[in-house]
């Protein structure tokens, strides 16, 4: 009996890690990274903007951006930047744990 107990506990210990929830960097590539230097009017920087990914304003639930502009999804931050200057205009921290 007492082996039977030992073994139940140690596969209930084993289970625990198996059904616990992802975390963030488990789950999706967005890494949420404050950068305090982002808001408006500054300018992203070049290797930021091309690593972001385009978002779809609509999948994300953003207003549509003015002509010539884009939203990139960078370091878990939705931007909205001018696409020939890199001038911000808004950022939005990401709902991570949605993606």
């Amino acid at each position: 009996m007492k082996a039977f107990l030992a073994a139940s506990l140690v596969f209930a210990l084993a289970s625990i890690g198996v059904n616990r929830p992802a975390n963030a960097d488990e789950r999706d590539n967005h890494h949420y990274v404050r950068h305090d230097d982002w808001k408006k009017g500054a300018k992203i920087q070049d290797e930021d903007w091309r690593r972001g990914e385009h978002v779809d304003y609509h999948d994300a639930h953003l207003r549509a951006p003015p002509h010539g502009y884009e939203w990139r999804m960078v370091d878990g931050n939705y931007v909205l930047a001018a696409v020939a200057t890199g001038v911000i205009a808004s950022v939005v921290a990401a709902d991570i744990a949605a993606h």
